[in-house]
């Protein structure tokens, strides 16, 4: 007897774990149209950039924090729209951005971007171009940039 319910107890767990084990999520993440929203998320950035009014830049999270070259890490979305608004007062020039690759984590909800980046004087010469890396995350539905850095082709003088 003792042997019986030992026997239907040991089943029972061992079905009930073939089971949970099974029903773990193996959800599959579109890397391409993932690089389509985030190449889509640049092309945006990019056109509130050059329109030169930085309104509802919609790019970075709150918090984020971003690494610009040759100075302190700009922390928070109103440090870095500040920093590109008195960017924006001294110059014409037109930016354009390219995702290369993304690495997304196996649920999606965040991504690792590098991209390329080209920037134009008025008169559409180059003027500088690069690499960049992004982190972004998915929050309400949408990725946002939570931490992002970019080096430049152009050799110092």
């Amino acid at each position: 007897m003792k042997n019986i319910i030992l026997n239907t107890v040991l089943s029972g767990f061992i079905t009930s774990m073939l089971i949970s084990c099974n029903s773990i999520s193996t959800t599959q993440v579109d890397k391409e149209q993932i690089k389509k929203e985030i190449q889509a998320k640049e092309d945006a950035f990019a056109q509130v950039y050059n329109s030169g009014e930085l309104r509802n830049i919609g790019y970075y999270a709150d918090d984020a924090i971003t690494y610009y070259q040759n100075r302190a890490p700009l922390v928070g979305k109103d440090a870095i729209i500040e920093f590109l608004k008195s960017d924006l007062d001294s110059n014409t020039n037109t930016i354009s951005f390219k995702t290369r690759e993304v690495f997304p984590s196996s649920d999606g909800n965040q991504v690792v971007e590098i991209g390329y980046f080209e920037l134009l004087d008025s008169a559409s010469i180059v003027i500088n171009t690069g690499n960049y890396m992004a982190l972004f995350e998915k929050r309400n539905g949408k990725y946002v940039s939570v931490r992002d850095m970019s080096v430049s082709n152009v050799p110092l003088r």
